[in-house]
């Protein structure tokens, strides 16, 4: 069973590629940058727990938090169903696409049969548009899937993987309910809201502050890991080239605020872009910084990996104050 006539979403990142396949799907065109800044996703998050192998550094807001803050921006009626039943969980999404909705899906990447090195991320999305027998088709980030498969056993081992950031086989559709919205009406808002929560982290590992804490932390992971190597380089790869389009999420974030002020023509998206296009590169060096650390063992690399962070944070802060009060 396909969805006839279905376009796949090109995208860089996993969740506005899946959701960018279903709002297609509803006639919204919409660019990626465009999805990802109307969802409110610039953020950023060090996190370190015990249960994991090693620190998560993170450039956007939790999983499911962008199409969730999208759909209302938008006006656009959102269903999440999830399930521990396996047998549940595909009825789930084989009952939408039998109706000819393409559906949302969050899982662990680590189970899809076409990721060639893969790692346990439970916070991974793809858009489901088709099956058979014992395949699902799927659409995931481009340049390296697109419109990709794996059997239906190993989507359905990945909806249901444990771990930090997973859910319990979630699948999400959208519905249209009325016309839809005026983007220069909507902009300022979802970019003020999100600067604001980015400024006003509830904890000190989150937005500005947690970019500050990263500088001092990753001087104490380094010195103390047993396999840096691996752990940064691994943390590099994330930052950089696993969906996150490069400088994590900065470079989608500035794309963004300058289609908002094409739109717009408000003078602070303009500077503000300017700035995270800079800050972008800045993000893409510290990765590289990481991962030559990593390979070499010299903590030098990380003493300036460190540097930079302190001055990203204070630049990252100073920018969003620009948009913070965009709606007032």
């Amino acid at each position: 069973m396909f969805i006839k006539e279905f376009k796949p979403f090109d995208g860089v990142h996993c969740e506005t590629t899946a959701t960018g396949c279903l709002t297609q799907q509803l006639g919204l065109d919409l660019s990626e940058p465009m999805l990802f800044g109307l969802g409110e996703g610039l953020g950023f998050i060090f996190w370190n727990m015990k249960i994991m192998d090693f620190p998560f550094i993170g450039g956007r807001t939790k999983p499911m938090s962008i199409t969730t803050v999208l759909a209302n921006n938008l006006g656009l009626e959102l269903e999440v169903k999830e399930t521990a039943s396996r047998k549940k969980a595909w009825e789930n999404v084989k009952t939408e696409i039998d109706l000819g909705h393409a559906v949302g899906l969050q899982l662990d990447c680590f189970h899809l049969e076409y990721f060639g090195d893969p790692i346990h991320f439970a916070g991974h999305f793809a858009a489901i548009h088709g099956y058979d027998d014992d395949t699902a088709y799927l659409v995931d980030t481009q340049p390296k899937h697109g419109a990709t498969q794996t059997s239906l056993q190993s989507l359905a081992d990945a909806r249901a993987e444990k771990g930090p950031m997973a859910a319990k086989s979630l699948s999400y559709t959208l519905k249209q309910t009325g016309p839809a919205p005026d983007l220069a009406t909507i902009l300022p808002g979802a970019i003020a809201r999100n600067a604001r929560g980015f400024l006003n982290p509830p904890i000190k590992n989150f937005g500005y502050a947690g970019i500050a804490k990263t500088a001092v932390e990753i001087k104490k992971w380094f010195k103390n890991s047993s396999n840096a190597d691996y752990e940064f380089t691994t943390t590099a790869m994330i930052m950089e080239k696993a969906g996150t389009g490069g400088g994590i999420f900065r470079y989608i974030y500035a794309d963004f605020l300058n289609e908002a002020h094409d739109i717009t023509g408000l003078a602070p998206l303009k500077e503000a872009g300017t700035a995270y296009a800079s800050i972008a590169k800045d993000w893409t060096q510290v990765a590289n910084l990481f991962e030559t650390a990593g390979k070499s063992g010299d903590p030098e690399y990380i003493d300036e990996a460190s540097e930079i962070l302190k001055d990203l944070s204070k630049r990252e802060q100073a920018a969003m104050n620009l948009l913070k009060v965009l709606d007032v």
